[in-house]
């Protein structure tokens, strides 16, 4: 197999400048070109130090560079629509937004099977957390108590995360019933307990100085357990997205979440 021809969708981002440099330091990968909303120039600087087409309009920039891969990291109506563009121009995808639907997964599936093409789409492609669910779905068969603390960044916009939502899905499909969830008699702060999913509490902070942080804590008789996941830096997501990248040539249909390629 060759150098792989990348385009990201959504350059201009804090995800996508991060991809920007993962792939510059990568020799197997080549960033052939990138699109962003509003673009004032034809061509963008890269971090390997070379011009790369830069546009608004992604059908046209495909059709120019002719990539194998559009990795994405937008959100979820703009990744749909940049999904179905590059699904018709045979491009491989990679999908890091959350609050893709079920009938977006489905949709995924088919654009695959007609274009012959592969995706990889994840709420969550750093190993650390993924690890954190897959050790969560152990332990939630051995408690009947669980809360999840999410912390992020304030210029989050959604809350809970995504992240949070699939652990919690996660951790019930494990346990195959509800968690037992404490009912306040006297709720003295509206909404001070969070939100819940079938007795999982969800609990949302957003501060200044984090990039991502989730504990999700057990509760038992005279005992808790906790395992608590903490991002750093948007660099622990590179990872994964290079692994996917690189792994999803070789696929026909979708797969979704990175826990699969970890083979957990």
């Amino acid at each position: 197999m060759g150098v792989l021809r990348v385009v990201i969708n959504g350059v201009l981002g804090k995800m996508g400048q991060e991809i920007v440099k993962a792939i510059a330091i990568d020799p197997a990968l080549e960033l052939a070109g990138a699109t962003e909303k509003k673009v004032t120039q034809k061509y963008l600087l890269t971090e390997a130090g070379g011009m790369i087409p830069f546009s608004a309009n992604l059908g046209s920039l495909l059709n120019e560079c002719h990539p194998d891969v559009l990795i994405d990291f937008t959100n979820a109506e703009a990744a749909m629509t940049a999904a179905r563009i590059a699904a018709e121009a045979k491009v491989n995808l990679v999908i890091g937004t959350t609050g893709l639907s079920e009938e977006n997964l489905n949709e995924l599936e088919r654009l695959c099977q007609d274009n012959n093409i592969g995706a990889i789409a994840a709420p969550n492609f750093c190993v650390g957390a993924v690890l954190s669910i897959h050790l969560a779905k152990i332990a939630a068969r051995f408690f009947d108590h669980t809360e999840i603390i999410e912390t992020h960044h304030t210029e989050k916009i959604d809350a809970p995360s995504g992240t949070a939502l699939e652990t919690a899905r996660a951790i019930l499909q494990a346990r195959g019933k509800a968690f037992a969830y404490p009912q306040t008699e006297r709720e003295l702060l509206s909404g001070v307990r969070g939100g819940q999913i079938d007795g999982v509490a969800i609990h949302s902070l957003r501060l200044p100085g984090f990039v991502a942080k989730q504990e999700i804590i057990f509760g038992g008789v005279g005992q808790t357990f906790s395992i608590s996941h903490n991002v750093i830096s948007r660099e622990c997501y590179m990872p994964g997205i290079i692994l996917a990248t690189k792994e999803v040539i070789g696929l026909k249909g979708l797969i979704y979440g990175l826990d699969a390629l970890l083979k957990l």
